[in-house]
């Protein structure tokens, strides 16, 4: 498996190694080992999650601020512009983010570590995404920062077109407004 460092180092993209024929393909999609190696940590995954979407369809962008989920996101069907976002203010990349294209044809993972927010564009006509969490959801306190604040400027690619939003998503705070961590 190659591991990716990013712009954030603790964010980190984990690309497999695929064994393929006319038949089919395999592949590791996660190893403790590996994974220790890269990020330092000794995680244990506690949930996994699993939502399909259509296009255009922008989830995030999420966090809390109790059960802080660390979350290895990938995507089984489709195309995602996935995204991190450092909520943690003693950080020297506090407010900054990562954007990052996983599909189910590079098969790339994503590292999202504890104490970042996390959302995602769907830019297929649908997409399955999967993630492992290293904590419980815990909806009452559960947080939306808004996708497109002004002082994060993710770049989403939307190409001119408006996402589709849940409610909660609409009533996400700024990131100046939003709890953030120490």
């Amino acid at each position: 498996m190659q591991v990716i460092k990013t712009n954030i180092p603790d964010v980190v993209l984990f690309e497999p190694k695929v064994f393929g024929d006319d038949r089919g393909f395999f592949y590791e999609s996660f190893n403790a080992r590996v994974f220790q190696e890269a990020t330092g940590l000794n995680v244990n995954f506690v949930q996994d999650n699993h939502s399909k979407s259509t296009k255009h369809v922008l989830r995030g962008l999420h966090y809390q601020t109790e059960n802080v989920q660390g979350k290895l996101v990938r995507v089984t069907q489709g195309e995602v512009f996935d995204v991190a976002v450092d909520l943690r203010k003693s950080s020297k990349t506090f407010g900054q983010w990562v954007g990052q294209k996983l599909s189910s044809e590079n098969k790339r993972m994503m590292w999202v570590p504890p104490k970042f927010a996390h959302g995602f564009l769907v830019l297929s006509d649908t997409a399955e995404f999967l993630y492992k969490t290293t904590d419980f959801y815990a909806p009452k306190a559960e947080h939306a920062i808004k996708w497109n604040d002004a002082d994060i400027g993710i770049q989403w690619p939307l190409n001119g077109v408006e996402p589709s939003l849940s409610d909660k998503d609409l009533a996400g705070l700024s990131i100046n407004d939003a709890p953030k961590f120490g």
